[in-house]
């Protein structure tokens, strides 16, 4: 079976996203465990936060993987539809999803915000440039 060029950063952004989910648990179900807190204090994520500090940051980055990237998703989707498929287009889709990776890797550890939103400034540049590869695409035919 071959796989569309495209489909691979999708499915590796998608990964991302449940790689992440299954890390905040990771660290969330312990920490409420050997803290002894009751879940019923978990309401809303500013409780959740400053009962469970450590898990905050895993938190955050998935709550960040149901921003931006719903655009990359919805980009790689159409991109799909119309056909296009070009080695830009596949470049630009590995570059936004290594810059992600980068961002939540530098969240989820040590969480340097310089860092963290330099990655993320990255990964916005290559959002930005794949759209406009494809409004380029989708004016001109």
């Amino acid at each position: 079976m071959f796989l569309k060029p495209l489909v691979l950063p999708l499915l590796a952004q998608v990964l991302l996203t449940f790689l992440v989910w299954f890390y905040l648990f990771a660290r969330r179900i312990p920490e409420i465990m050997q803290k002894r807190i009751d879940v019923r204090k978990l309401k809303d994520r500013a409780e959740g936060h400053a009962l469970l500090p450590d898990s905050a940051a895993a938190s955050n980055n998935l709550k960040n993987l149901f921003e931006m990237p719903v655009l990359f998703y919805v980009a790689i989707l159409l991109a799909l539809t119309l056909l296009l498929q070009d080695t830009l287009m596949v470049l630009l889709a590995w570059g936004y999803v290594g810059a992600r990776y980068v961002h939540s890797l530098i969240h989820c550890s040590y969480n340097d915000v310089n860092h963290r939103f330099a990655a993320y400034a990255v990964s916005c540049v290559f959002l930005l440039l794949l759209w406009i590869r494809l409004a380029t695409y989708i004016l001109m035919n």
